[in-house]
């Protein structure tokens, strides 16, 4: 209270509940009015102040009046209570009481008995610190946070374009003869898991075009790392991929009768990125001499740079012929269609696997324990180390090769806007160092699942231990998610890239994880600041329709246009460069 220029003529007054006034006698009521004197003149005012309201009535009642309209100003204002309280030890009782939401708990009004007064205050205020609290403690909610979050499950503008595998009167043609021969078979031996498999078996539909050779179903080689067995049939519909593919090339389940005898000739020496050109220059005589070739190690032994024929039939192979056996696709819908039931929602594909962190010469940032183990582990097989084994761990970081890891991940999806009660679900095998690796992630978004989380009982049992169809359910559901984002590239996220893309363009974000990880180091950039830089740098990079042949060396089941996706209202001026 800001003190008077003159103490004159000053009067002091205090304001008391109204339980207290009833308990106070007569005098006591007196003495409340009595002010130490400072003149004589104020004594003479005060004395014909006296004179003129000698009634002690209306004394009792000025008091009462302003002991009610106290007790009323305690109602909108919580301080006020405290300050006045006759039982100043329930503070911190109130506190416990109240309820998260503002609100008291339901065993608010349940007061001890033994205490009469304080059940009265507490049930008299029961109606009025719902408003004090939300007004007072309640976090106000951060402005626009509704249009952040639709912002973030708002899909990127696909610019009309659409998939259209149009090929050539020269490439119809050539293929009535090529699914009439009889006489030459390609057989493939396909390694690596799910999606370097679908990989390397588009590979192997095209090179057995360029032969005019009918294709032998593709042998899957037992992985090395997972021990899984699966068989083609086992993981892709078999039937569904021969009949889309009978006018570009005959596939059948296996030699005629006319062949089986026949020694077929290996060929382990396929360049890296081979063109057709040379493919039949080294391959077409010896196979229609022999009359069966067997190829292995395909991973990207056919070239990038396709005729536009070739490109197409690639992205058939991939967006069209493959497509998973009956039993996995109805699993993986159905998990699909209880993730959608809950709203729209997020695919993580987290690479947080002790391999993962072992081939990439990565460190999981979680502990020391943790460190020693994927170090110990690389020391003892260097082999599995891709590339690069100059680079310390350090410079893989900052270059971007290495994974994001859960607290990574959780700081990306915030700083573009990602609600705290988005639906997430998570694909990818067991982290290193189980849950608690998770744990930023759980923290923060609540809602997060995973195939065992949404399965019922005995539902995936058939598949426990073929990590091959695990990855294709997981596949399932991360391609019909609203949104879906890598922790680290790979094939299962370039295949999802171009699938997405093929489907209009669903939203994709690709982490810039080179050029934002100096500010993930920055510790004293504002969580604003930052969440700005991050929105700038992936401003971009969240699904948009991407011109394949604007970088040499594109896989077009990535980059699906021109030669796949074409718009009536955009011309493609460098689709003649891909006729190579």
């Amino acid at each position: 209270m800001a003190k008077s220029k003159s103490n004159k003529n000053k009067v002091s007054y205090i304001s008391v509940p109204s339980q207290i006034i009833n308990s106070l006698s007569a005098s006591s009521l007196q003495s409340l009015l009595t002010s130490p004197k400072k003149s004589s003149r104020s004594k003479a005012r005060y004395l014909s102040f006296l004179a003129k309201y000698r009634s002690p009535s209306f004394w009792v009642f000025f008091l009462f009046l302003f002991g009610f309209l106290g007790m009323l100003k305690l109602g909108f204002n919580l301080n006020t209570l405290i300050s006045y309280s006759p039982y100043p030890c329930t503070t911190s009782q109130l506190q416990d009481l109240v309820s998260s939401n503002g609100y008291l708990k339901s065993h608010m009004s349940i007061a001890s008995n033994e205490n009469g007064q304080k059940a009265e205050v507490f049930n008299s205020l029961s109606h009025s610190l719902p408003l004090t609290l939300e007004e007072e403690e309640e976090p106000k909610s951060e402005p626009n946070s509704d249009k952040t979050a639709s912002e973030f499950w708002k899909q990127p503008d696909g610019l009309g374009y659409r998939p259209c595998l149009d090929f050539t009167r020269d490439y119809q043609k050539a293929s009535e003869m090529t699914v009439k021969d009889r006489t030459k078979y390609l057989m493939v031996v396909v390694a690596g898991g799910l999606n370097q498999q679908r990989n390397q078996i588009v590979d192997a539909v095209v090179i057995a075009r360029i032969l005019g050779a009918a294709l032998v179903v593709p042998i899957l080689q037992v992985n090395v790392i997972w021990g899984d067995e699966s068989e083609f049939s086992d993981i892709f519909d078999m039937e569904h991929f021969k009949k889309v593919l009978s006018n570009d090339v005959r596939i059948v389940s296996s030699l005629p009768s006319t062949h089986i005898m026949t020694r077929p000739v290996e060929e382990k020496r396929t360049p890296l990125h081979a063109s057709p050109s040379w493919i039949r220059s080294h391959y077409l005589k010896r196979i229609k001499r022999e009359g069966v070739l067997l190829l292995r190690g395909l991973d990207s032994r056919l070239s990038k740079v396709l005729p536009s024929d070739l490109q197409k039939l690639r992205c058939k192979v991939a967006f069209h012929a493959l497509r998973f056996a009956p039993p996995i696709l109805g699993v993986g819908n159905k998990l699909a269609e209880r993730m959608r039931s809950k709203g729209p929602y997020l695919a993580l594909h987290l690479r947080m696997e002790k391999d993962v962190w072992v081939r990439t010469g990565c460190l999981p940032g979680l502990s020391h324990e943790h460190d020693e183990i994927v170090n110990s582990e690389r020391i003892q097989r260097p082999e599995l180390l891709t590339g690069r084994s100059n680079m310390t761990y350090h410079e893989r970081k900052l270059a971007g090769l290495c994974p994001l890891n859960a607290l990574e991940v959780t700081r990306l999806l915030k700083a573009l806007g990602a609600p705290k009660d988005a639906i997430i679900y998570w694909a990818g095998g067991e982290p290193l160092g189980g849950k608690e690796a998770l744990l930023p992630l759980t923290r923060e978004f609540s809602h997060f699942y995973n195939k065992e989380d949404l399965a019922l009982p005995g539902e995936l049992e058939p598949f426990a231990k073929r990590a091959s169809v695990m990855a294709a359910i997981d596949y399932i559901v991360s391609e019909n998610s609203d949104v879906f984002m890598p922790s680290h590239g790979g094939n299962m996220g370039h295949a999802l890239q171009g699938q997405r893309a093929y489907a209009g363009h669903k939203k994709y974000i690709t982490p810039d994880k080179r050029h934002m990880l100096p500010y993930f180091l920055d510790s004293s950039l504002p969580e604003a600041e930052f969440n700005r830089i991050i929105k700038e740098l992936h401003r971009d990079s969240l699904g948009q329709p991407d011109i394949r042949i604007s970088k040499v060396g594109r896989d077009v089941t990535k980059y699906p246009i021109p030669e796949c996706m074409c718009s009536d209202s955009h011309a493609h001026p460098h689709e003649n460069e891909s006729q190579r």
